[in-house]
């Protein structure tokens, strides 16, 4: 292989993408559309489990848009492992024509092959999606109010090493590289992303988390464009912390409640984020937005968990992250009393109330189950 050519092209396709950032003005105005079209994709593993469901939630909480043609469900099927293997590619193109005719997407979660795994070298579809729909905001929430918990993640979505995770290189037997890519203008629309959240929300502190001691270069530069940013919104005090320590006073209660909105690069984000979904209840209890320009993608935080369809046990499998995501959903595209009543009633049925426990096998509740007792529980508040 001709490694140095293989850079060579690397370093050509970031610069051309730079300049696309530079002149990207796109924005939607959904209440200004005469239909949201809402996607509705799920996926691999217990994905088409936990979608259906969530979707039962929000055909319920829209119906009346719906009956009035304000809003549409589009059923969007193969992007499955099993397609995306036969056609090589992490999205197929009739599937990703599919995506882009909707405006906002309800996405169950996709397998993502390993070295050495029998679907072959293809990339992640979330990691595809998020670089072909430009979905730079991954927004991730985590609130605990009986803990002093409020934090509200903001991690790139489109750089870092994800971004470049199909197109590392083998050198020699002996050698491996992988490439890392943090831009000027990746890093500041993700920042100011963060920091308008903050000024419209009512929060006064931001937190940046890199490894800018050590990974001098990228994570030096995501740093220094944050707190460029910082700059225009002096009423929100702003700090920086490494990820390493950042993992520790998660866990500090002392330290945890001050920590309010905090910006990472795209691999740091991941890790911590599902760190902090363990506090109300795992991964499978929490939801994400990836949101660009023109397009927003709302899934679940977990895996495909494939072992549950293997053993017959994906009737079993907990929508309640999905569930989490629709009501972000909801909110992203103007419907905030619904989400406000969706978030409601999770919190009944999955916190306070809790009637029925989701064990991820027969002796638990089903997914449909839990989503009956959601629906009751809407229609009651």
């Amino acid at each position: 292989m001709d490694y140095k050519k293989a850079f060579e092209d690397i370093v050509a396709q970031q610069l051309a993408r730079i300049e696309r950032l530079k002149n990207d003005t796109q924005a939607i105005d959904y209440q200004a559309l005469d239909t949201i079209v809402i996607g509705v994709i799920g996926g691999d593993g217990i994905g088409p489990a936990i979608t259906v469901q969530a979707h039962r939630v929000l055909e319920e909480l829209l119906k009346d848009s719906v009956k009035a043609g304000k809003v549409t469900f589009k059923i969007i099927d193969g992007l499955t492992i099993e397609n995306r293997a036969a056609c090589g590619k992490a999205i197929p193109d009739d599937v990703l024509a599919q995506i882009k005719s909707c405006h906002v997407l309800l996405k169950g979660p996709t397998t993502t092959p390993r070295k050495g795994d029998a679907w072959g070298n293809i990339e992640s579809a979330n990691v595809a999606m998020r670089k072909a729909l430009d979905l730079f905001a991954n927004v991730r929430p985590v609130k605990i109010p009986a803990e002093g918990i409020d934090w509200t993640f903001f991690r790139e979505n489109t750089e870092c090493l994800y971004a470049m995770g199909s197109q590392g290189v083998d050198i020699s037997d002996d050698l491996a590289i992988d490439f890392r890519v943090i831009t000027d203008p990746g890093t500041e629309r993700i920042a100011r992303q963060a920091f308008e959240y903050a000024r419209n929300n009512g929060k006064i502190r931001v937190s940046i988390v890199t490894k800018a001691n050590i990974v001098k270069k990228t994570d030096g530069k995501f740093l220094e464009v944050c707190k460029r940013v910082a700059q225009d919104y002096p009423e929100i005090q702003v700090d920086d912390w490494y990820i390493d320590i950042m993992t520790a006073k998660l866990i500090d209660p002392k330290r945890r409640s001050q920590f309010q909105v905090l910006i990472l690069p795209n691999l740091y984000g991941d890790i911590l984020t599902d760190e902090a979904a363990e506090f109300q209840g795992g991964v499978g209890t929490a939801g994400s937005a990836n949101i660009g320009s023109r397009y927003a993608m709302f899934e679940a935080i977990h895996g495909s968990a494939p072992r549950m369809v293997e053993e017959g046990r994906e009737i079993y499998a907990d929508p309640s992250s999905i569930m989490r995501a629709s009501v972000m959903l909801l909110s992203h595209i103007g419907y905030q009393k619904e989400a406000d009543k969706l978030a409601a009633a999770l919190d009944i049925c999955t916190v306070t109330e809790k009637k029925l426990q989701i064990t991820g096998n027969a002796d638990g509740a089903t997914g449909a189950q839990l989503s009956d007792y959601i629906l009751e529980t809407i229609r009651r508040l």
